[in-house]
């Protein structure tokens, strides 16, 4: 438990607490908080929509903002990562997307088949 040279330290990674708080466990002023303010959430949801729909009407993209920023608290934010394949190459370089003919291809734009919709 002690340090040889100073034998009145911990030595690093043990405090010395066996009955401590576990390690990813909030203290209890944050969990105390943190219930607070859920519950002040909880009790305040009908308000908060009026409250939003109120903003929206004059500024629909303060309204946006403040869905998402609000949003933080309920879904936890993901962390980006890139996807690479064998010795990082890009996975994506090979793959194509085709959604019809190409508009500045005059030769495939004029295979295109007209119809009437009334014809139908």
């Amino acid at each position: 438990m002690s340090n040889e040279k100073n034998p009145s330290r911990w030595v690093k990674g043990e405090s010395g607490n066996i009955a401590g708080r576990a390690k990813g466990v909030p203290n209890k002023v944050t969990r105390d908080v943190r219930e607070a303010y859920q519950n002040l959430v909880e009790l305040n949801l009908e308000n908060m929509s009026l409250w939003l729909m109120s903003v929206a009407a004059d500024n629909p993209e303060k309204a946006m903002q403040l869905m998402l920023s609000l949003s933080e608290y309920v879904i936890p934010k993901l962390a980006r990562q890139e996807i690479t394949g064998k010795d990082g190459d890009d996975l994506f370089k090979d793959v194509k997307f085709q959604f019809g003919p190409d508009v500045n291809d005059p030769i495939g734009r004029d295979n295109n088949i007209d119809f009437d919709i009334d014809e139908l």
